[in-house]
């Protein structure tokens, strides 16, 4: 090193510190030291968490090994059963499970990237057996039983139908639906294993609505099933925001930090307006559908996804419920508050302390719910000649009530007024 440059490296590491602050280096070392060792402590918790957490959520060679079991006794069948079990062409990869009963990973099959969900029994409840896994799935395909008529299994579907989306005029269409899609080889009849599979997904309840709502644009694409294991197209952005914090670390990480890191990694405004665009076309489709209305009971961020167009789409509608099944959970249910009317997280009804019954109607409608979710991921970044009437229009919504005195019109206008401001703004650009 020429002599020069180490008079300039000996200027810049010295020259700041003082001789007093020297004469303290070996005490200043400690601290770095004391500092180190506390962040590989932190970072050997993290990890342990991180381990602990995959081992409890991510289950799925138990999913695989059931499944195929089932599969090769003939128990079950599906479209996507050989591509799993015999030729290998259907693999799960990356896990992105957030509840052990509900297993969720990202997969290929046939090199198309795709979405495997699959259900199995909460592992604190099982009795520790080998087998008692297996024994849970086989009380699961119980039904229909050996012996049941084509006439019989369509009017089993009929009710199941009727009672978990209410009286609809199309409930036939649906049902003709449901028995094309358990005819797995297309020879016109439906087997026992066919039917038994059908039946079993049909329990979970975001595959009934992704059959309802299969003709929808921001509804995930159904690729095909196994037993009680479907796969869906997989949706490039999973969630509103790309940074989501463990809960073992959201007690260290200020929310301040988490936002302002999602609002610095988000898409653009013009395609976050979009985005909010296909969110509000969701509602749209949802409120009044061919299958009755649906209620969001969980408006997450977590929930709503988009590609890589930027067209909504919903990552996941377990969150999503048939307002007949919200409608008959709190039909006559005792309650002290208007929390014990609460179905899902927040689709929550007012509780009648006179005669401590719930009433049926839930406050939040599905859109003042969303606008919640629109004012933190819709204002920051909007241009500022829209901000004002877009504060103004969201402070709207947000106090909409789900009575049906108000539903109809006041919701379909408020949802068209955002909908049209905000298309007025991107439309004649690229990012329409």
């Amino acid at each position: 090193m020429p002599r020069a440059l180490r008079r300039l490296v000996h200027l810049v590491l010295f020259c700041p510190l003082s001789k007093g602050l020297q004469s303290r280096l070996p005490a200043i070392k400690v601290k770095y030291l004391l500092l180190a060792w506390l962040g590989i402590l932190i970072a050997s918790w993290v990890i342990y968490m991180q381990y602990a957490s995959y081992s409890e959520l991510c289950r799925g060679h138990v999913c695989h090994m059931v499944i195929c079991d089932h599969y090769r006794r003939g128990i079950i069948s599906g479209s996507s059963c050989k591509a799993l079990c015999d030729q290998r062409s259907l693999t799960l990869q990356r896990c992105m499970s957030t509840s052990s009963t509900h297993q969720v990973y990202s997969g290929l099959w046939k090199e198309r990237p795709v979405v495997i969900k699959c259900g199995i029994e909460d592992p604190v409840k099982i009795d520790g057996a080998p087998d008692s896994v297996l024994r849970r799935e086989m009380s699961l395909f119980d039904k229909p039983t050996r012996g049941t008529s084509m006439d019989e299994f369509k009017e089993m579907l009929h009710n199941f139908l009727k009672a978990n989306l209410g009286e609809q005029p199309s409930l036939n269409t649906l049902v003709d639906r449901v028995i094309t899609l358990a005819d797995v080889n297309q020879d016109g009849k439906v087997s026992l294993a066919e039917a038994k599979s059908i039946w079993a997904l049909l329990q979970i309840n975001e595959f009934l609505l992704m059959v309802a709502l299969q003709e929808k644009e921001h509804t995930p694409k159904l690729l095909g099933f196994c037993g009680d294991l479907y796969v869906t197209e997989r949706v490039g952005h999973s969630s509103l925001y790309r940074l989501e914090v463990p809960h073992y670390l959201q007690a260290l990480v200020p929310e301040a930090l988490s936002s302002s890191l999602n609002h610095w990694l988000a898409p653009a405004w013009p395609r976050r307006a979009r985005i909010t665009i296909g969110l509000l076309e969701f509602v749209e489709e949802v409120f009044h559908g061919s299958y009755g209305s649906f209620l969001i009971c969980d408006a997450s961020p977590r929930h709503v996804g988009y590609n890589a167009k930027y067209d909504c789409k919903m990552a996941n509608l377990r969150s999503v419920a048939s307002e007949a099944v919200v409608r008959g959970f709190l039909r006559g249910r005792r309650c002290e508050t208007n929390a014990d009317c609460t179905y899902g997280r927040d689709c929550t009804a007012t509780c009648d302390r006179l005669v401590k019954q719930c009433n049926t109607e839930v406050v939040q409608p599905n859109l003042a719910k969303v606008c919640v979710l629109l004012q933190d991921f819709l204002l920051f970044g909007a241009p500022s000649d829209l901000r004002g009437d877009l504060e103004k229009q969201l402070r709207t919504c947000v106090t909409l009530s789900g009575l049906a005195s108000q539903m109809e019109v006041h919701h379909s206008l408020v949802l068209n007024n955002l909908k049209t401001l905000l298309w007025k703004k991107i439309s004649n650009t690229q990012y329409s």
